[in-house]
């Protein structure tokens, strides 16, 4: 199974608007553990997910950097909409 691993994938999109929208008392690894909950992606895809996001520069160890945070506030105006 090969992954799409580009900010069009919408398990991605989804995967950093839950990570810019999580508890304080909340990390990274606790949100992909909600989207496995949900079946939205395995714990395994999951962690592939924060790898991309982190090489990409949206996220650091344990937040959004500026960039993550500019698209986390764009993908959650196209949800809006």
């Amino acid at each position: 199974m090969s992954l799409d691993l580009n900010m069009e994938n919408i398990e991605i999109r989804v995967l950093l608007l839950a990570l810019y929208k999580k508890r304080e008392d909340e990390n990274f690894s606790d949100i992909v553990g909600v989207m496995e909950e949900s079946r939205v992606f395995t714990k395994k895809v999951g962690k592939k997910y924060l790898k991309y996001l982190k090489s990409e520069n949206f996220i650091t160890e344990d937040s959004l950097t500026m960039i993550g945070l500019e698209k986390a506030k764009e993908i959650e105006l196209e949800f809006k909409i």
